[in-house]
């Protein structure tokens, strides 16, 4: 998973009256001649002022850019005098002049960003990384935002008000109708105005970071030792020292139990573990610890062999969604274009709103094209559909190899972290890269160990580097750690070819989260070619759209829950915890019951709602299938193709767009229907 940091745009609207008052003893003459020099300036007069001095061909582009200023332009900035001298000022001519504005503050920008960046993540490595004892004050120096302060900063000596003036704010509205026909470097004068929208207090956005960070720390050390999970007679599953990370490790291992002998038996088991996370009746005693036995199923606690009385968790879980529901809504107020925080995800991050989000997941989610698969993926079960066979693995070629041929497979190659390093440079030559690209790019990537699942963490100046971080346990390298580690190299390619490559700063990295996460989808489906595994290659282009198309099913899902939970604290701003927790799993439920039911045969399960980005990274989850639908269209495209010459060349759009990006990568804009189309055809494939 990807960790971005995206701008808010949360723009603030501040309106303006002045007066001026005459003498009741001046004559008419004088009474008219005092009204006229004390008459009030108005936002026309400051457009009316600047295309003057200006010229006419402008006016659009001038009006635009004053209304913008003007409403952020607040008492303390000055009167609106003061603004048009401001104006007038600082406005740079189209042409040459512009250009070299916009040049001095994207490099100004880098160096800002940059380092900020740098520093956020520096701070946050005792909490992030697997390299000693966490102590109380890490929490407080993790969750410090060093952007916290440049907002107010940039306002106050007015820098930002040179940027809107000269780089104005476009509306994805306007980007989708003009950007057709913008050369790129009016895209990257747009992506400019997309820097200082809003003036949201210091403290305001300290309270957000603080949020983020304390959940985040929460679900990183939220671990099960599943060696101590045992059945009714006391029979364990798993290996003594097996730590899974929830949800993400748990997921795997169900995933990895389809090739195993007890595979059903430990599904059911990490089953009942997931639903006792949700209903929040876990004992305490067994999150991050190994002192207890925990039978899930009866939820009864021993310890040596005799039973005790354990703790449940109770509500923490639903007190941190909580606690950044609170902090985010905070915002609204500063935000009167997007004023919740949903729309501010959707529309002001991913640029595609909650609305049609939806919409194109429920079309999906009811396509008749669900049940083929899913009878399908019955009958090679030789059973009934379980509700954990939402994550069924069975269409990768990894499903007939058990997990411990993998994991021995990964440690002879990748025996500690610095073998794994020193081997990313020939994993992208396997891709086609180039070898002086591929030893390049890898230069500019550092792997680190990391306490949860793994994620990417890109930079943002290209004197520093991108951060790859993934599980790597005492006895090396796991299956499920390289497999996330392979995932996050493509993100961490993704990062260092965007930054470094692109024409302008200004237009780093990708559309949005859900397009890197294609970029690191393209990278994980061939970790096993990685390792020397072949695939049957005639039923490979079947596996691959089987497989994509349950994946998205399955998330399209959770994310449903993840916008109706955020929808429902909308309208109970006010609830506690349980209640929240209650409203949580009713909301699973419902999905559950609207969507899953029929095709698996079982109503009322809470799965969907397991995801710990519900918890720690507040509405991500959409950008998942999202990021399937461009992972599938752009691979079909580059069939037959050169892989990495195709994949260098579409990530050069940079950061315009979802549809501007789509277009210019495969020639037609992002649909489902393509996925569902060549599953179809691909259940013709397998049934032959």
């Amino acid at each position: 998973m990807k960790k971005l940091r995206l701008l808010l745009v949360l723009p603030v609207i501040f309106a303006f009256c002045l007066s001026g008052k005459t003498s009741e003893k001046s004559s008419k003459s004088k009474l008219k001649e005092t009204t006229m020099i004390n008459a009030p300036t108005t936002v026309d007069d400051i457009i009316k002022a600047m295309t003057l001095k200006f010229g006419t061909t402008d006016t659009a582009a001038i009006s635009k850019a004053v209304k913008q200023v003007a409403a952020l332009w607040t008492a303390s900035d000055g009167n609106l005098d003061s603004l048009k001298s401001f104006c007038l000022a600082n406005y740079a001519k189209p042409g040459a002049d512009k250009k070299a504005l916009f040049d001095r503050l994207s490099t100004n920008f880098e160096v800002l960003f940059g380092h900020f960046t740098k520093i956020s993540l520096d701070l946050k490595v005792p909490l992030q990384l697997d390299n000693g004892e966490m102590i109380p004050v890490d929490d407080l120096f993790g969750a410090y935002d060093p952007y916290s302060h440049l907002t107010d900063d940039f306002f106050n000596n007015k820098i930002a008000f040179i940027v809107i003036l000269n780089f104005p704010h476009y509306s994805l509205t306007e980007k989708e109708a003009l950007g057709e026909k913008w050369p790129r470097l009016q895209w990257a004068y747009a992506k400019m105005g997309d820097v200082f929208t809003s003036r949201v207090p210091a403290s305001i956005l300290q309270n957000m970071s603080d949020a983020l960070s304390a959940s985040d720390t929460y679900i990183a050390t939220y671990n099960v030792y599943m060696g101590k999970l045992v059945d009714s007679k006391m029979k364990t599953y798993f290996p003594a020292d097996l730590k899974l990370i929830t949800h993400w490790g748990l997921r795997d291992e169900l995933k990895a139990d389809y090739a195993d002998a007890d595979g059903l038996a430990k599904q059911k088991m990490i089953y009942e573990v997931m639903k006792r996370i949700i209903s929040q009746e876990i004992p305490k005693e067994v999150i991050d610890k190994n002192d207890y036995q925990w039978d899930p199923i009866t939820n009864k606690l021993y310890k040596d062999s005799k039973e005790v009385v354990g703790t449940p968790e109770k509500n923490i879980r639903y007190q941190y969604l909580l606690d950044n529901f609170k902090a985010g809504s905070a915002i609204d107020k500063y935000s009167p274009l997007m004023p919740t925080f949903i729309q501010r995800k959707f529309e002001g991050e991913m640029q595609l709103t909650q609305a049609e989000v939806e919409k194109l997941f429920i079309s999906f989610l009811t396509s008749p094209t669900v049940k083929k698969v899913a009878d399908l993926i019955a009958l090679r079960l030789n059973r009934k559909l379980q509700p954990f066979d939402i994550w069924y693995d069975g269409f990768k070629s990894r499903s007939t190899i058990s997990d411990a041929e993998l994991t021995k497979a990964v440690r002879t190659k990748y025996p500690t972290i610095d073998v794994f390093a020193k081997d990313l440079p020939n994993i992208l030559v396997k891709f086609g890269t180039p070898k002086e690209k591929a030893s390049w790019i890898c230069s500019k990537i550092d792997v680190d160990p990391s306490r949860g699942a793994g994620h990417a963490s890109g930079a943002d100046m290209k004197t520093d580097k991108a951060h790859l971080r993934t599980r790597f346990g005492k006895d090396g390298m796991d299956y499920k750690g390289y497999n996330i580690a392979v995932h996050e190299f493509g993100h961490t390619v993704e990062q260092t070819i965007t930054l470094n490559d692109i024409d302008y700063y200004m237009l780093r990295s990708v559309p949005n989260t859900g397009y890197t996460e294609a970029m690191a989808f393209m990278f994980q489906q061939r970790d096993l070619e990685l390792l020397g595994y072949k695939s049957d290659s005639l039923t490979k282009k079947a596996n691959f759209a089987l497989d994509n198309f349950w994946s998205v099913y399955e998330i399209m899902g959770v994310s449903l829950v993840d916008m109706g939970v955020w929808k429902w604290m909308y309208t109970n701003p006010n609830a506690t915890a349980d209640e929240l927790k209650v409203a949580t799993i009713k909301i699973a439920k419902d999905v559950w019951n609207k969507y899953y039911a029929d095709i698996f045969g079982s109503k009322d399960e809470p799965i969907l709602a397991i995801y710990s980005h519900m918890i720690e990274d507040p509405l991500y989850l959409s950008n998942y299938p999202v990021g399937h639908l461009v992972d599938f269209q752009v691979e079909k495209y580059m069939e037959g193709k050169s892989w990495w010459k195709e994949f260098d060349r579409i990530l050069l759009s940079g950061s315009i767009t979802p549809q501007q990006w789509m277009k210019n990568a495969v020639g037609k804009e992002l649909s489902a229907q393509a996925m569902i189309d060549a599953t179809n055809d691909a259940l013709l494939v397998i049934k032959k």
